[in-house]
C-alpha cells in the first residue's frame, strides 16, 4: 500500500491539479523534472531512490546504479509523451510506446485475487519494484477511465503534469493564467509580425 506525502496540488490560484488516488503518484512522478525551474530530483543514484522511498514506493536496499537512474528517467520521459498525447488527444508516439513495453518487460507483475477482485501487484525489488509500481498504477488508470484526465502542459518551457477537472475535459493549460496567457501572447506576436504598418490619418 502506497503512503503519499503530501503533494504541492494547488497553484497560487487556488488551481487544483492532483490526481486521484494512486495517479498522483505518477502525475509527481512525471513531474520530478521541473523545466520551467530547471531541477532534476532523479538526478543520481541517492536522489532517486530517497524521491521513490518518500513516495510510499517499496525498492528495498540495493543503491541505484547510473544505469538504473538512466531506465527510471526513460519510462519518465515516455510516460511524458503519453500525457502530452492525451492533451493533444492523439494517439501515443510509438517511441515512448516501445520505451514503457521494453522496461515493463524487466518489471515482475502478477495478479492477486481477492474477496473484492484481482489486482496487479509486484514482486520485486529496486529499480523493477519503481517502474512495475508506476505502471501498474497507469495500468489500473486506463482501466477506470481516468488516464485521459493526466496531461502535460503544451508549452515548451513548462511540461508539468496535470489532472484535467474541467466537466468535459478541455483543459490544455497547467496555469491558463500563466502557460495559456504566455501561450496567447506569442500567438498575437506572430499574426502581428509581418503585417504592413499603417499611417493614421490626423
Amino acid at each position: 500500500m502506497l503512503v503519499m506525502n503530501a503533494p504541492e496540488d494547488r497553484t497560487a490560484d487556488g488551481t487544483d491539479q492532483s490526481a486521484p488516488g494512486r495517479l498522483e503518484l505518477v502525475r509527481e512522478f512525471v513531474n520530478t523534472l521541473d523545466v520551467m525551474e530547471a531541477t532534476e530530483e532523479l538526478a543520481d543514484g541517492p536522489r532517486a531512490a530517497g524521491w521513490l522511498t518518500g513516495h510510499g514506493v517499496a525498492i528495498g536496499d540495493a543503491a541505484f546504479t547510473a544505469a538504473e537512474v538512466e531506465r527510471l528517467v526513460a519510462v519518465r520521459e515516455a510516460l511524458r509523451e503519453l500525457l502530452l498525447a492525451n492533451n493533444a488527444g492523439e494517439p501515443p508516439p510509438e517511441a515512448a510506446l516501445t520505451t514503457l513495453n521494453r522496461q515493463s518487460s524487466e518489471a515482475e507483475i502478477g495478479l492477486w485475487f481477492g474477496p473484492d477482485g484481482a489486482d496487479l501487484v509486484t514482486r520485486c525489488d529496486g529499480v523493477d519494484c519503481a517502474i512495475a509500481e508506476l505502471l501498474a498504477i497507469v495500468h489500473e488508470s486506463m482501466r477506470d477511465g481516468t488516464w485521459q484526465r493526466l496531461k502535460v502542459c503544451p508549452a515548451d518551457d513548462c511540461r508539468w503534469a496535470f489532472y484535467d477537472h474541467s466537466r468535459n475535459r478541455s483543459g490544455t493549460w497547467c496555469v491558463m493564467g500563466e502557460c495559456g496567457n504566455r501561450a496567447k501572447a506569442r500567438r498575437y506576436r506572430e499574426r502581428h509580425r509581418d503585417r504592413p504598418a499603417t499611417k493614421r490619418n490626423r
